[in-house]
């Protein structure tokens, strides 16, 4: 299986699956002589880890991260980062009965089909578990980008769609209630409807807005390495994503060049950021902002009819514990992605002024 490393310069590969002995990955590329913030790192993977509330999988695990390498003294050393976190918590008998069978919308399908082989076990390596290491390496990014900041969070929850620009929020509430929506009125009604969705065996889907702020100008490469499409493929990478928009995004569409146009002001700053801090595919200095687009959990706990490896028509029943609601327990790995875009270009743009 390829396609388990993300980055150029500054880098993650994973490995794990949702129900072995553990997952993990190495970072490769991360400069010498970052002080680490363990206690943040570990905050970072309790934002997303399982169990945390009562609208999000019940599954318990403390996912504590233990690093093995590039690490001495509280410092890295510009050697590879190795790390795991360790499943204490599986019930692979939750998925017994999918064994010989494929659930609607998951990859179980496709995976049977490119590998002739399958981890039915919580979908191994395709289960969203995998991204918990993403969530360790775009800490360490964080750290590396400390003038930048990465603000994520949920906007819209079905059609329940929160309205208030960015610019208005406080994102110190994000994390003040379990939804991760910095709208205390809104995040109330979002919450109460996940729970109602949840009773009825039922799943939802939802948006997470981020923002990225203080980035300098100067990060992207023409033509194929634009920094939205960098963006854009790091946020696609997630499971369950379905859609990407940066700055007007789709909306864009309905307005005149004249409307949709960022004027200058004198210092190279814009009047408006329609462009959503990249033009050109490169950043221009405003604030960096896109949407995340989540589909409902494909794992719903009703009857459903399905295909075995045979062919046949069969029914089955979701089993386990799953989320209702991927979005607030998302948030965290739209963060983290975003930051390891964001050190890889750093690190590029580095590179390219030393060797100019």
């Amino acid at each position: 299986m390829a396609g388990n490393t993300f980055g150029n310069i500054f880098k993650v590969a994973t490995f794990g699956e949702s129900h072995g002995a553990a997952i993990g990955g190495v970072l490769d590329g991360c400069p010498s002589g970052i002080e680490i913030d363990f206690e943040a790192i570990q905050k970072e993977l309790d934002r997303r880890k399982p169990g945390q509330s009562a609208i999000v999988t019940q599954r318990k695990e403390p996912d504590t991260v233990e690093f093995y390498s590039g690490i001495f003294e509280g410092k890295t050393t510009g050697t590879p980062i190795g790390f795991a976190i360790h499943n204490t918590n599986q019930k692979s008998h939750d998925y017994s009965h999918i064994k010989d069978s494929y659930r609607p919308s998951h990859a179980d399908y496709v995976y049977d089909k490119k590998y002739g082989f399958r981890d039915y076990r919580g979908g191994g390596r395709s289960s969203a578990r995998e991204t918990a290491s993403r969530v360790v390496a775009g800490a360490i990014a964080k750290q590396f980008l400390s003038d930048m900041k990465i603000n994520a969070y949920v906007s819209q929850v079905g059609a329940m769609k929160m309205e208030t620009p960015y610019q208005e929020l406080d994102f110190s509430l994000i994390e003040s209630n379990p939804v991760r929506c910095p709208d205390p009125n809104m995040a109330a009604k979002m919450e109460e409807y996940i729970k109602e969705v949840r009773k009825e065996g039922d799943t939802i889907g939802g948006i997470i807005t981020c923002v990225i702020q203080n980035v300098p100008i100067g990060l992207g490469e023409p033509a194929f390495d634009k920094l939205h499409a960098e963006l854009g493929k790091a946020m696609l990478s997630i499971n369950a994503v379905k859609g990407f928009e940066y700055g007007s995004g789709f909306a864009g569409v309905a307005m005149k060049g004249s409307a949709h146009n960022d004027q200058f002001n004198q210092d190279g700053t814009t009047k408006t950021n329609h462009s959503g801090g990249i033009q050109g595919g490169i950043s221009n200095g405003m604030d960096i902002y896109f949407n995340v687009a989540f589909k409902p959990v494909a794992t719903v706990i009703q009857p459903y009819q399905t295909i075995d490896k045979d062919g046949n028509f069969v029914q089955t029943k979701g089993k386990g514990r799953h989320d209702p609601c991927v979005v607030p327990r998302a948030v965290p790995i739209v963060e983290a992605m975003a930051a390891l875009v964001m050190a890889d270009f750093s690190l590029l743009n580095r590179t390219i002024k030393a060797n100019s």
